[in-house]
C-alpha cells in the first residue's frame, strides 16, 4: 500500500507545480526591442492612425456584410449552412453611427423575405461583437480600425518581423499586443508601407475583459486598406474566420466579408427631405419629327420614369456610374445583341446593362435597362449562363413588364437613401417572371448558345442546391430572385437539361465563389474586371460555389495605381471562354462600365462572344 501511495503523492505534487508554472506563463511572445529606424515608422504609424479617423469622419460610405455559417464536410471540407446579410450607409461625422437599408416586407413580397430585419439587428452579435461589450457601438465596423481610442506605445508593444510586398507596396511588418489587459485592445499583426507610414493591413483579433480567452466576444478578422486618392488610404475589405474542425462533429464555423465603397458620396439625404435629385432630361429620337404620337409619348414616359431610377440609384450608392467601354458594354452589351439579332428583336430604344453593386443574387429591368447584381456576375461560370439572365431580362422589356411610371415624378424619388429598397419596387410578378422564363427559353434556343444550354443548366442546379440554405444571398433587394418563392428556379427548363451534379468532375464548373469577377472602386463606385490569373480546381473543394473566401489585394500607390488598385481574391477560376470553347472552361471576366448606350445590333454573321470582347482586361 505504501508503494502506491507514493507515486500518487508524486503525481499530486507535479501537478501543483505545473499548474502553477501554467499560472505563469506570460500571454504574449516577448517582444524583441526596436531599432531606432522601426520605432520612428511605428511612430509614423500611430500618427498616420489618426489622420486616418479624422478622413473617415468626414466620409459616408456604404458597409455591405455578408456572413455563411459552415460546417465540417468529409468532401468539399465545409460547406455553408446558414447566412445573413447588411447593407448600411455609415455617417461616422457624429462618432459611428449607421442607418441600415431596410429591406422590403415581407407581405408584399412573399415569405423570401421572413428574417431580414431579424438579420440585419441581429448582426452585431452574430460576429460576437456585443454592443454591451465593445467601444465602438456599430460592433462590426469595429474592425476598420486598430484601436480608433488608445494605439500607442504607452498602450501596445510593437514587435519587428520582417519587410514584405503586398502587391507593389513595400511594408514592414510588426507583431503587436496590448501592455495592459483591457475590452477591445488589438492583438495581431500589421503591416506598415514604408513611404507614409499608413498600415494598410491588419490581421488578428482583440482582447477580452481579462486575461482570458477573447474568442467568447470576438472573431479573428483581415482588415485592408487601399490607396483610394493620393496620400489617403482608407479601409476596403474585413475578412472574418472562426472555425475549428472537429471531426465527426457538428460544430459551426464562420466567413464573413465586409466590403466599404461610396467614399465620394455626399452626406446621405436622411438629414433632410428638402433635396435635389439630379434627372437628365430624356433623350430626343424623334427623328426630327414636329410632334410626339401616342405610343411614343408613352415610351418617352416610361423612359423617363427609367432615368430618374437609375440616377436615384446612383446617388444612393447602389448602381455603377457608367464608365466608356467597360463590362457593361464589352461583356454584357455584347450578350444583348446575340440575343437580340437571331431574334430579330426591333426595339424602339437601345438595350443598357447596369451592375447593381450589392452580392446578393438578382436581377431586374427599369424600362429599357437590365440591372443584374455583383454577386449574380460573380458567381455566374459561363457566356451561357449569363446569357441565360440577359435573356430573361430582355423578354420581360420584350413583354412591355416595365417598371411603375409614378418615378416619371422624381418628387417621388426624394426620400432618405436607407429608404431604397422600400421606396422603388423593381421585382417583377410570379405571372410576369413565368411567361418571362417561357420566352427566354425561346431567345436562347435561336440564339449562338443553343447548344450549350446545359451548360447555363448547371447554374441553375445549383443555385437551387445551395439556395437551400442561402436564403439571404437569394433574397433580393430591388429586383427579382433567380429562384422562386418554393426555391426552384424560374428557369427551370435549363435546369433540366443540365447533367447531374458531379463534384469530382473537375471540368464541371457550376458556379463560382462570390468575388469571382469583378471589383468595386471604393472611391467612386465603378466597376471594374479582376484583373487575376485564373485557375482551373485542382480537387472538389476547389470549387466553392456561391462561398465566402478569404480575400488578397495586391496593393499600388494611387499615382501608380492610376486610381484603379488591382484585387485578388484569394480563390482561383477557371479560365475565361470563348463562347463556343471549352465547355468547362469560366464565363467572361466582367469588366470596368460601359457608356450610356449599347452598340448598334450587327448583322447576324456579326456576331461574337461576348468573351471575345474581354480578353484584354484593364
Amino acid at each position: 500500500m505504501t508503494f502506491r501511495k507514493i507515486p500518487q503523492y508524486f503525481l499530486v505534487l507535479t501537478l501543483g507545480v505545473t499548474c502553477a508554472y501554467a499560472k505563469k506563463q506570460p500571454k504574449y511572445e516577448q517582444a524583441h526591442q526596436l531599432t531606432p529606424e522601426q520605432a520612428a515608422l511605428v511612430e509614423r504609424a500611430i500618427g498616420r492612425e489618426k489622420v486616418l479617423i479624422k478622413e473617415i469622419q468626414q466620409r459616408t460610405p456604404l458597409v455591405e456584410t455578408y456572413i455563411q455559417d459552415t460546417r465540417p464536410d468529409v468532401r468539399l471540407y465545409e460547406v455553408p449552412v446558414d447566412d445573413q446579410y447588411m447593407l448600411s450607409r455609415v455617417d461616422f461625422g457624429k462618432g459611428f453611427f449607421d442607418k441600415s437599408y431596410s429591406p422590403r416586407t415581407e407581405a408584399k413580397h412573399g415569405k423570401w423575405f421572413k428574417g431580414s430585419f431579424a438579420a440585419i439587428t441581429g448582426l452585431t452579435r452574430a460576429l460576437g461583437l456585443d454592443k454591451s461589450f465593445t467601444y465602438n457601438p456599430t460592433g462590426f465596423m469595429q474592425m476598420m480600425f486598430i484601436d480608433p481610442s488608445g494605439f500607442d506605445q504607452q498602450h501596445y508593444v510593437f514587435s519587428y518581423v520582417r519587410r514584405e510586398f503586398l502587391g507593389s507596396v513595400r511594408t514592414w511588418v510588426f507583431d503587436v499586443h496590448p501592455k495592459v489587459s483591457g475590452m477591445g485592445r488589438f492583438y495581431g499583426r500589421i503591416w506598415i508601407e514604408d513611404q507614409d507610414g499608413n498600415i494598410v493591413r491588419f490581421n488578428g483579433t482583440y482582447t477580452g475583459p481579462s486575461s482570458e480567452d477573447s474568442s467568447a466576444h470576438y472573431f479573428h478578422f483581415d482588415s485592408w486598406r487601399m490607396n483610394v486618392q493620393p496620400e489617403v488610404w482608407l479601409p476596403v475589405a474585413i475578412y472574418v474566420e472562426e472555425s475549428q474542425r472537429i471531426e465527426g462533429s457538428k460544430s459551426l464555423g464562420l466567413k464573413a466579408q465586409t466590403h466599404f465603397w461610396g467614399y465620394s458620396l455626399k452626406l446621405p439625404t436622411r438629414d433632410s427631405e428638402n433635396v435635389s435629385v439630379k434627372v437628365d432630361d430624356a433623350v430626343d429620337q424623334s427623328d426630327d419629327s414636329q410632334d410626339v404620337g401616342p405610343l411614343q409619348a408613352s415610351r418617352m414616359w416610361i423612359t423617363q420614369a427609367e432615368n430618374n431610377v437609375i440616377d436615384r440609384l446612383v446617388e444612393a450608392g447602389l448602381v455603377a456610374p457608367l464608365t466608356p467601354g467597360g463590362y457593361e458594354e464589352k461583356v454584357l452589351g455584347q450578350i444583348v445583341i446575340n440575343l437580340i439579332v437571331p431574334n430579330n428583336l426591333a426595339f424602339t430604344d437601345q438595350i443598357h446593362c447596369r451592375v447593381l453593386l450589392t452580392d446578393t443574387v438578382e436581377a431586374t429591368t427599369v424600362g429599357n435597362t437590365i440591372l443584374v447584381s455583383k454577386g449574380l456576375i460573380d458567381s455566374l461560370p459561363n457566356e451561357p449562363a449569363i446569357a441565360s439572365v440577359i435573356a430573361m431580362e430582355l423578354a420581360h422589356i420584350a413583354l412591355g413588364h416595365h417598371i411603375d411610371t409614378r418615378y416619371a415624378f422624381n418628387d417621388r424619388l426624394l426620400f432618405p437613401d436607407e429608404a431604397t429598397f422600400q421606396r422603388i419596387d423593381m421585382y417583377h410578378s410570379d405571372v410576369d417572371n413565368t411567361t418571362a422564363a417561357k420566352k427566354a427559353m425561346e431567345y436562347l434556343q435561336n440564339s449562338m448558345y443553343k447548344d450549350q444550354l446545359p451548360l447555363a443548366g448547371l447554374y441553375y442546379a445549383q443555385l437551387a442546391d445551395r439556395g437551400k440554405d442561402l436564403k439571404a444571398l437569394n433574397t433580393p433587394k430591388l429586383g427579382d430572385s433567380l429562384l422562386k418563392a418554393d426555391g426552384t428556379p424560374w428557369m427551370a427548363d435549363l435546369e433540366h437539361m443540365a447533367p447531374k451534379i458531379n463534384w469530382d468532375d473537375l471540368n464541371q464548373t457550376a458556379a463560382l465563389p462570390l468575388g469571382s469577377w469583378l471589383k468595386t472602386d471604393p472611391w467612386d463606385d465603378k466597376v471594374h474586371m479582376l484583373n487575376a490569373k485564373r485557375y482551373a480546381p485542382m480537387n472538389a473543394r476547389d470549387k466553392m460555389p456561391f462561398e465566402v473566401t478569404p480575400i488578397f489585394y495586391k496593393l499600388q500607390r494611387y499615382e501608380t495605381a492610376n486610381a484603379e488598385p488591382a484585387a485578388a481574391p484569394a480563390t482561383a477560376a477557371p479560365a475565361a471562354p470563348s463562347a463556343a470553347g471549352d465547355q468547362q472552361q469560366a464565363a467572361p471576366p466582367p469588366a470596368q462600365p460601359a457608356d450610356n448606350n449599347t452598340p448598334a445590333p450587327q448583322p447576324q454573321d456579326q456576331q461574337q462572344p461576348a468573351a471575345a470582347a474581354a480578353q484584354n482586361p484593364q
